[in-house]
């Protein structure tokens, strides 16, 4: 086995590579989008908190790599579901 190989299990590896999969436009992936610095402060106030305790999204996360968010950043994350559509925030770190 390589340097760089996952072991899935005894004998089979499969490679650590970059995909060129857009992970965004899977059916399952919910819309998703970096938030201005505005809008970021605007929605701290709104919901009178910090960063700090905002939910994490870790900057290696595909789909942060895919939106190029960057430490510091809030992702909004517009789910739905059968009672409506809903947003959520996430800090990339």
């Amino acid at each position: 086995m390589e340097t760089g190989d996952w072991l899935l299990c005894p004998g089979v590896s499969l490679k650590e590579e970059k995909s060129n999969i857009d992970v965004l436009k899977h059916h399952l992936v919910p819309k998703m989008e970096v938030v201005k610095e505005e809008e970021k402060q605007r929605i701290l106030g709104e919901f009178g908190i910090d960063t700090g305790l905002l939910p994490r999204m870790n900057s290696d996360d595909p789909s942060a790599e895919a939106l190029g968010a960057k430490e510091g950043d809030v992702v909004r994350i517009k789910r739905k579901d059968e009672t409506g559509e809903y947003n959520y925030y996430r800090l990339v770190v």
